[in-house]
């Protein structure tokens, strides 16, 4: 038994790509990781579940209902299985994952251990199809692999070449170099397993939902022009990862960015500071914290141009401006009883000053509240720095890159909360 490496379980269905899988569980130890298997009843008729046992050296589960319904933890302490393994792994990869599976994990289906334990995990979750073409470009496969994107399941594409049916298209499993790769690259940045236990070093969030906002607004002017400002989205984003991370399951409302979305985290895209205000509350229900790092535009056009405003028109444009809705008042003000609310002010003067009166202005547990104009913090910037506020004092935050931050801030609100 190896409690020093990262646990990650492969998900097997049926199909004939399923002897890839053989080869993906090798690589992900090569790699150094712990690979353990679940296979679909399907899959047991492409390949035995001894064949994965005989590799990683560990039992493979193939059943609810086997004789170890009933786990028992490293600690001793007895368990559900399907849970026990959704807790203590550090990533799901579903490979191959057929277009039945992929409708279950889209519908949150769950009637066998697979499926249960994807809906029952809030480590990252991986899919790698491999089917039919004509299954593949399916509008229901294409919808239900589109859901899952948005949710923050990364979705390993096909790719085309001479299928097992007999046609030749999209459909084909990716090549286990390339999968094991993607899991690598997601796993970078997570927290290592402790010698002592497969749990995670901290899950301080588990039982959360952490509803964050990310990125700057885009005001339309017209068709081609918006007001916006800096915002590069990651302060939010790192946030949002952290809380995945230590447990927490994660909606992010994000504004235009190029960042990648976190795995494992649902991403709901919007472009405006309306459409932010709608996606806010329409999830705010099921928050019980909720972090505001998104910069929202304060202005927006009273009337946009139906049309490209041309230069040549008119020597100077005047813009008539409104004020946008006060996101974070609503929130405070309409979130459920025990809801913590942490809210951020980007400022260029009396930082702390005007952080404190955002605090009491606005109601919200905690401020986050950082200097813009200090060059490479901030706006735009890999780093950052700042203060903790709340009604009982300040915490200085020194500049660190803003996944630490993003961990400071997770820690100082869960001394808030304690």
């Amino acid at each position: 038994m190896s409690t020093a490496r990262t646990k990650v379980t492969v998900g097997v269905c049926g199909g004939i790509a399923g002897y890839k899988s053989v080869e993906l569980v090798r690589l992900l130890q090569d790699a150094g990781y712990d690979p353990h298997v679940v296979m679909t009843r399907a899959a047991e008729e492409f390949v035995r579940p001894l064949t994965f046992a005989a590799i990683s050296g560990h039992k493979v589960i193939t059943s609810l209902w086997g004789a170890d319904a009933g786990a028992v933890s490293e600690g001793g302490e007895s368990s559900i299985e399907h849970i026990y393994e959704a807790q203590t792994t550090r990533l799901l990869i579903v490979a191959p994952a057929t277009a039945d599976m992929l409708a279950k994990l889209a519908h949150g289906l769950a009637d066998d251990f697979l499926s249960t334990m994807a809906l029952a995990t809030t480590a990252p979750v991986v899919v790698a199809p491999a089917m039919n073409v004509n299954m593949w470009t399916h509008p229901a496969t294409q919808a239900n692999v589109e859901t899952l994107r948005v949710r923050g399941v990364k979705v390993i594409e096909p790719g085309s070449g001479y299928l097992a049916c007999g046609m030749v298209g999209g459909g084909r499993l990716a090549e286990p170099v390339a999968i094991a790769a993607a899991v690598d690259e997601i796993l970078r940045g997570v927290a290592p397993q402790s010698s002592t236990s497969e749990q995670a070093i901290n899950q301080d969030y588990a039982g959360e939902v952490v509803l964050v906002t990310a990125g700057g607004t885009r005001e339309p002017i017209d068709p081609v022009r918006f007001i916006g400002n800096r915002s590069s989205g990651r302060m939010g984003y790192a946030v949002a990862e952290a809380a995945r991370c230590r447990g927490a399951r994660v909606i992010l409302v994000g504004a235009p960015t190029s960042l990648e979305t976190p795995a494992g985290v649902e991403i709901v895209r919007v472009g405006t500071a309306d459409e932010m205000r709608t996606a806010v509350m329409q999830r705010l229900c099921e928050a019980t914290v909720v972090v505001m790092a998104a910069a929202v535009s304060d202005f927006r056009v009273r009337s946009v141009a139906a049309q490209k405003i041309k230069r040549e028109a008119a020597r100077a444009v005047l813009l008539e401006l409104e004020a946008t809705e006060d996101i974070l008042r609503e929130v405070v003000e309409k979130r459920v009883a025990g809801t913590m609310v942490v809210g951020f002010a980007a400022e260029t003067e009396d930082a702390l000053a005007n952080g404190r009166l955002k605090l009491a202005r606005k109601g919200v547990d905690a401020v986050v509240v950082n200097d813009v104009s200090v060059d490479g913090l901030g706006f735009d910037a890999e780093q950052n720095a700042g203060h903790f506020l709340t009604r009982g004092g300040a915490v200085e935050i020194p500049v660190m890159s803003k996944s630490e931050m993003a961990n400071r801030i997770l820690d100082e609100m869960s001394k808030l909360r304690g």
